[in-house]
């Protein structure tokens, strides 16, 4: 099942601007692990619920994980060979527009190593550039 909000007040946005850093959601705030944006990127709800799967199979369903980012921005695809004018697409999937600095999972009760690995292994499912960082401030 894909992530997506069960209701939206308008179908289409516009597309908005991904500049400067992210006021919400900077610092860890529930796990004592997590995994950190240092790009701007949209990520689409395929990709969080693909970072999610690597995440627990390395863990092995151990532990808690929060995922921090939900997506929530429509994006519209207009048909291939359409001429111009006609209108905005139809939309076609969601994403969740990541700012530098956000915090993308948090996870707890699995050793550093385990939760280090399992991070890198989801970051390799994102498409910008993440750190990984821990409560200890030993990353």
């Amino acid at each position: 099942m894909a992530l997506m909000p069960k209701r939206v007040k308008f179908r289409k946005q516009q597309r908005g601007r991904r500049k400067g850093m992210s006021l919400a959601a900077s610092t860890l705030t529930y796990g004592e692990y997590g995994l950190k944006a240092i790009e701007t990127a949209w990520v689409s709800d395929k990709q969080i619920e693909a970072a999610r799967v690597a995440i627990q199979r390395k863990t092995g369903r151990a532990g808690k994980l929060w995922i921090r980012i939900f997506p929530d921005k429509p994006i519209t695809k207009i048909a291939a060979e359409t001429r111009m004018g006609k209108g905005k697409g139809s939309p076609v999937g969601w994403v969740a527009v990541v700012k530098k600095g956000r915090i993308l999972f948090e996870m707890e009760g699995v050793p550093y190593d385990m939760a280090r690995n399992a991070m890198r292994l989801s970051s390799h499912k994102l498409p910008m550039k993440t750190k990984f960082i821990s409560r200890g401030g030993a990353a």
